[in-house]
């Protein structure tokens, strides 16, 4: 498997284009779409707080789902305009309604391109970006075939928890103290297929030495077990 140490970017002799995509008759948020030969399925990255479809960690799992046969969308989740307000507010980053609206639009937005219609879709979501997958789930029942969240809040979508119908993986940094009992919650209130998959060693960005490959090793097999099928 690449490690994180010699991940380099995201493409690499796969389909890649960036696209402006429509959540609103007058908003769009960029998207990088890549797309391997005969994918199994195409997963969609919701980024945390305060990140974006750049996020290296997410960029190199993204990588590593590609090196497994999976298209991957990486997205921002804010416009331009709507970045600048959070940057002097923190607000938005936490409006998981808001983020959530995102979600759902750039999925439909999937399922009409001809690269990715027909493909089984999961979500990996980090941080706040979790509970907006989540959240987004549960307006897609028959769209979503799984979720994994890296890190994340999903307790920030309590309410909506007990009516997720994809099969959930929550994975969290074993040094990650409250995100854990965040995470334990949350597993409680989820009523599908569901693990939780504390990684030894790792604190909430997974910046220790294998802990992201562990990560992405994670990932794939949670797509593949769900998506492939």
């Amino acid at each position: 498997m690449l490690h994180f140490a010699e991940f380099m970017g995201i493409s690499s002799g796969k389909k890649s284009k960036t696209y402006q995509i429509p959540v609103s008759s007058s908003i769009s948020l960029e998207g990088h779409l890549s797309i391997p030969e005969q994918p199994h399925g195409v997963v969609l990255f919701v980024h945390g707080s305060g990140s974006s479809r750049f996020s290296p960690r997410n960029r190199y799992v993204a990588r590593v789902l590609q090196e497994a046969g999976f298209a991957t969308l990486l997205i921002d989740l804010l416009t331009k305009q709507e970045e600048v307000q959070d940057h002097y507010t923190g607000h938005l980053r936490f409006n998981i309604d808001l983020l959530s609206e995102h979600v759902v639009e750039v999925t439909n937005w999937m399922t009409a391109q001809q690269e990715s219609s027909g493909l089984k879709i999961g979500y990996f979501g980090a941080s706040t970006g979790a509970a907006a997958a989540l959240v987004a789930v549960t307006r897609l029942p028959q769209v979503v075939g799984a979720v994994v969240s890296r890190g994340g809040r999903p307790d920030l979508a309590r309410s909506f928890l007990p009516y997720v119908k994809a099969p959930t993986l929550l994975i969290v940094g074993s040094r990650d103290t409250q995100v854990i009992q965040l995470n334990q919650m949350a597993l409680s209130l989820l009523q599908v297929e569901k693990r939780l998959v504390l990684v030894e060693g790792a604190t909430h960005l997974f910046e220790e030495p294998g802990t992201l490959e562990r990560v992405a090793r994670l990932a794939c097999e949670w797509f593949e077990r769900y998506l492939t099928a």
